[in-house]
C-alpha cells in the first residue's frame, strides 16, 4: 500500500466518524433527517472545506464528491439506528475523538503538500480538525466544544506538532501519521 492510499483512507474514515458525531449531535436535537445530512456534512468536511479555502486550494469536496456522500450516507444510517443506541454522547465523544486526531494530522500533512511553512501548517491541523464541530455546534444552538473547558483545539494542536516534526525533522511520514494519531486522541 502507498502512502497515498493510506491518507485517503484515513480521510474517508475520518470524514464517517465526524459525519457521525454530527448525526449524533442532530439526534440529540431531535432533528429530522435533514437536520442529521446537514449536521453531519458541515461536520465532516466544515474544517477541510475552510483549511482548503485558506489555503487557497480547491475545495476538496467538489472534485471528489464522494466526500458529500459519505457524509450524507453516514447521516441516514445514523438517523435509522440513533433509536438503538442507548449511550449517545459517549459514542459522540469517541467518535468526535477520532475523527479529531485524523484530520490533525492530515491537515498538516495537507497543509504541508501545499508548501506552507511547519508552523502554518499546524495551525490548518488544528483548523481542519476543530472546526467542523465548530460549524456544528453553531447550527445546532450549543456551546461550541471548542470553547468549553475540554482539551478540544489543544489535543488537534498536539497531534499536529509532533506529525510536522517527524515528518520535517526525521523524514517519516507513516510513524508520523501513527503517533501524530495517537498523540491526539490520546490528549483529547
Amino acid at each position: 500500500m502507498h502512502i497515498a492510499d493510506l491518507l485517503r483512507g484515513l480521510d474517508y474514515f475520518g470524514t464517517v466518524v465526524f459525519a457521525i458525531s454530527g448525526a449524533l449531535v442532530a439526534a440529540r436535537k431531535g432533528m429530522d433527517w435533514m437536520g442529521f445530512a446537514i449536521l453531519a456534512t458541515v461536520t465532516g468536511i466544515g474544517g477541510g472545506t475552510l483549511r482548503d479555502l485558506i489555503l487557497d486550494r480547491p475545495v476538496f469536496w467538489v472534485s471528489h464528491w464522494e466526500y458529500i456522500v459519505l457524509c450524507v450516507l453516514t447521516s441516514l444510517v445514523t438517523f435509522y439506528f440513533v433509536p438503538h443506541i442507548r449511550r449517545r454522547y459517549s459514542w459522540l465523544l469517541w467518535a468526535d475523538a477520532i475523527g479529531l486526531a485524523v484530520f490533525s494530522v492530515l491537515g498538516v500533512q495537507i497543509a504541508l503538500s501545499t508548501g506552507t511553512s511547519p508552523f502554518i501548517a499546524i495551525i490548518m491541523g488544528m483548523m481542519t480538525a476543530a472546526f467542523g464541530g465548530l460549524i456544528r455546534d453553531v447550527l445546532a444552538g450549543e456551546p461550541p466544544l471548542l470553547l468549553h473547558r475540554e482539551i478540544y483545539a489543544s489535543a488537534a494542536l498536539s497531534g499536529g506538532v509532533v506529525y510536522a516534526l517527524l515528518v520535517v525533522v526525521l523524514h517519516q511520514p507513516i510513524w508520523a501519521l501513527v503517533l501524530g494519531f495517537i498523540v491526539a486522541l490520546v490528549v483529547r
